[in-house]
Formats: structure tokens, C-alpha cells, sequence
């Protein structure tokens, strides 16, 4: 029986929609508003911390059983290792210029930014197509439940609960309701909780914030 890799295809779709989205709000912010720069330099640092947490658990988790029980298709394991670091490349120079643009909201560091964060949604775009288009269909070959399963586990050990919060209510942002109701099936009741009565109404409000523009 094959492994349900779909959960993975609904988290592209928000990273898509946020490397998309942070560009255009960056751009948006006119020279010198700081408070504004804080808040959308805030939310990237969420976006960051979902990316490398998600990138680093197929690292350590996906790629090592992978590599050892496929013949032929290695070199789509060695594509994906090395779009990988192309993407770490990105986010380190994100690093950089994401406070330097936050502590003036310059124009010069404002487009410097700009420049960056298209590099690095192109870097991501080329990889997540590659990854549904060929490492999807292996993984739902090769991995078992429980190995899948160690994917979402990781990215729940390495990231602050309130991250954690804003990055689900992301990820259900462009799921439809089938999607939606397998997601959420998929915590434990009082986490389940957790985000009815704390996490949705707290990620309304960061959302609104950060896409005030």
C-alpha cells in the first residue's frame, strides 16, 4: 500500500503562495515606515522557520531510506539534496538583508531585498515541481506510515509552539475543506483544540496584520 504524500503538495501551496506574497509586501512598504518593515520581517522569520524546519526533516528523515532501497532513481535523491542547499543559499543571504532593510525600511535596502526574495522563489519554485514530479511518487513507493509520519513529528520538535500555530493556519489558508478535515484529523484531539480556540482566531489577526497593505 502506498503512502498518502499529499499533506506535502498542501504545504508547497503555501510555501508558493508566501515566497509570492512576502515579495510583493516588501516591495509595497514605503521608504522609512520601520513599524511596518517589522511586521512583514517578522512574518518572513515565520515562513523561514517553516521552510528550513520542513527542508531539514527530509534531510535527516527522507533522503537516507530513500537513497538506500532505490536503484536507478538516485540521482532525483541527489537533485533534491542539492536543490536544497541552493535554497539554504538563498535564505542565508535573506539573513542578511531582511534586518538591514528592517532597521531603515530604505529604499536601497528595501529593493536589495526584493532582488533576493525572487532568487529565492525561483530557486523554490524549480524544486518544489521537481519534488512533486518525481520524488512524490518514490516516496509513496519506498516510505512507510510510519517513517512519513516522522516528517510532521520533526517539524513539531523544532519549532516554537506559536510558529507552529501561524504555520498551520498558512498551510490551511488555500486547502479546501476534504483537505482541510485531513489535516486536522490528523492532531491529537487537544492540539485539535489548541487551534479552534487559540490558533485560528490568533492567525486571523497576525494574517490581517501582516497583509494590511
Amino acid at each position: 500500500m502506498s503512502v498518502d504524500t499529499q499533506d506535502m503538495e498542501i504545504v508547497h501551496r503555501a510555501l508558493r503562495r508566501e515566497s509570492r506574497l512576502l515579495t510583493e509586501l516588501v516591495a509595497a512598504v514605503t521608504p522609512g515606515d520601520t513599524a511596518r518593515a517589522k511586521v512583514i520581517a517578522d512574518h518572513f522569520r515565520v515562513y523561514r522557520t517553516g521552510l528550513k524546519n520542513h527542508h531539514e526533516g527530509e534531510d535527516e528523515l527522507l533522503w537516507p531510506p530513500l537513497l538506500s532501497r532505490v536503484d536507478l532513481e538516485t540521482d532525483i535523491i541527489l537533485r533534491m539534496e542539492a536543490q536544497h542547499e541552493h535554497i539554504a543559499a538563498t535564505l542565508t543571504s535573506l539573513d542578511t538583508a531582511v534586518p538591514a532593510w528592517e532597521a531603515t525600511a530604505g529604499a536601497d535596502e528595501r529593493d536589495t531585498l526584493v532582488a533576493i526574495l525572487t532568487d529565492h522563489r525561483a530557486v523554490l519554485l524549480e524544486h518544489l515541481d521537481d519534488e512533486e514530479s518525481t520524488l512524490l511518487p518514490l516516496a509513496a513507493k519506498h516510505i512507510t506510515e510510519r517513517e512519513w509520519a516522522s516528517l510532521g513529528d520533526h517539524l513539531v520538535a523544532h519549532t516554537p509552539k506559536l510558529t507552529l500555530l501561524t504555520l498551520f493556519g498558512l498551510v490551511l489558508e488555500d486547502a479546501n475543506p476534504a483537505e482541510r478535515a485531513t489535516l486536522l484529523s490528523g492532531l491529537p484531539a487537544p492540539v485539535r483544540g489548541v487551534w479552534h480556540v487559540i490558533g485560528r482566531p490568533r492567525y486571523a489577526r497576525h494574517i490581517r496584520r501582516v497583509r494590511a497593505a
